[in-house]
Formats: structure tokens, sequence, C-alpha cells
């Protein structure tokens, strides 16, 4: 096999760094998947192709809240004013949890408009990016796999089964405006067409 087909050489280095960290085999990944957890585009917009449905999201949460601590790699420090947000991505017809997504988000970096569309609508963040032309950037900072455990619940499955994971940040106007965490089940998305 030559140099340029191993595992460790098709894929960008970061991408590969965080699956070495998190002890996740991409070999082992479908390629949706593979899609999921690397992708910088709009998970939605993904999932509706994959899945041939609208998608909707379920507030869980979201709160105004103050930091205790810093988060240094967005550049946040303790008692900066946040919003905290969990959310499920679901299939508007089947009503199926697709990707549980929990974000840290910096008001104070966004403008009026789309801070409206972020709390006053059920709108998923990446469509609010595409109606409002917002320019965004996205890094991908961490995977990883891990018991489902509370979570297990929104998928309806057992609190043992592992769930796959990204979190990015993303920066618009070269500044991080934001970090979302999407999870979702191991068990989904393994068939490969």
């Amino acid at each position: 096999m030559t140099k340029a087909l191993t595992d460790e050489y098709l894929m960008r280095d970061d991408l590969q760094e965080s699956f070495t960290r998190s002890h996740i085999n991409p070999s082992t990944l479908s390629t949706f998947q593979r899609i999921l957890l690397t992708t910088d585009g709009t998970v939605t917009d993904i999932l509706e192709a994959y899945l041939f449905e609208q998608i909707k999201i379920d507030k869980l949460s979201e709160q105004l809240n103050k930091l205790s601590d810093n988060i240094s790699v967005i550049g946040l420090k303790e008692g900066t004013e946040v919003i905290e947000r969990k959310i499920l991505l679901q299939g508007k017809i089947s009503r199926k949890n697709y990707i549980y997504a929990e974000s840290i988000i910096v008001p104070e970096r966004l403008n009026e408009s789309f801070r409206y569309a972020l709390l006053q609508t059920k709108t998923p963040i990446g469509k609010i990016w595409l109606e409002q032309r917002v320019e965004t950037f996205k890094e991908i900072i961490d995977s990883a796999k891990e018991p489902a455990n509370d979570l297990a619940y929104h998928f309806n499955i057992k609190s043992s089964e592992n769930l796959l994971s990204r979190t990015y940040l993303v920066f618009s106007n070269r500044q991080a405006v934001m970090m979302i965490t999407e999870k979702f089940p191991e068990s989904y998305f393994i068939n490969n067409f």
C-alpha cells in the first residue's frame, strides 16, 4: 500500500489529530458518519439531503448566563454573558431525533437580527446563517466517542450505547462567536449509500 493511501493521509492533519486524540478510527465509521464529524458545512442541510426529510429544532433549553470559568479556546473570560443552548435536530415528519447539540453563543459578537432569530424562532443556526447571509468560518477542535448516559432518552437507545460527537468554533468577522458540540448515536447513519 502506498503512503498516500494509509489512514493517516486521508484527512487534513487537524481532523486526523482530533480522531487520534479521541481514539476514533475513521476507517471504522460509515461514510456519512465521517461526513458529519468532519464537515464545515451546515449539518441541517446535510441531514435533509441524506434523510430526504425537513429538519426542525426542538429547543430543550436556552439561557442567558454569566460564565463561571474562562473558556480560553473561544477567548471568553469568567463573567462574560453567553447564551447556553441545548437543542435536538429532529425530522419534521418522523419526529425522530437525529442530533443533539449544545452551544455557547456570545451575543455581544452577533448582530441584532441574528440574535432575534436565534432567540425568538425555531430556526436552526445554519439556516439563520444562510437566510441572513452571514459569512462564517468553522474550525473543528475536538471529536469524541462517549456513553450516551442521560442523552439516551432522546434517541431511544440504552445509556451505555455510544454517541459520536464533534466540537467546533464558529467565527464571523474574524472573531469566535460560538462553540457548538453536536452528538449522535454511533448506531445512526451506518449504511453507506
